[in-house]
């Protein structure tokens, strides 16, 4: 049984798709990502947020957007904040470095 994984940023650009891209091979891992602002690439469905196991947003605010939001759809669900600000292209190397450094603590072994 692989482990759900979501993704989240604001606009669903650049931080979350470089997440999930990073991670798609990752053993036992299933990843997908989205936006939560109204002007998202993919805005976050509440079919997509059912399907996660485990929700990555990028900062605090993104927390709480997805609480506001989504909350009942929250329970029972783990959500890990990276604290990554929106300071990074699609696929930076920097960016990769730190999802590298973050993200595999809260994965299955690889």
């Amino acid at each position: 049984m692989s482990l759900n994984v979501l993704f989240l940023c604001s606009r669903n650009r650049l931080r979350s798709p470089t997440a999930e891209q990073v991670f798609a091979d990752w053993p036992g891992v299933e990843t997908a990502s989205a936006g939560l602002s109204p002007d998202a690439d993919h805005p976050l469905a509440p079919e997509l947020l059912d399907w996660a196991d485990l929700v990555f947003v990028m900062e605090p605010v993104h927390r709480r957007k997805l609480a506001a939001k989504f909350g009942a759809r929250l329970r029972g669900k783990r959500v890990v904040c990276l604290g990554i600000p929106d300071d990074y292209d699609f696929m930076a190397p920097e960016l990769v470095r730190r999802l590298k450094a973050c993200v595999p603590r809260h994965l299955p072994p690889a």
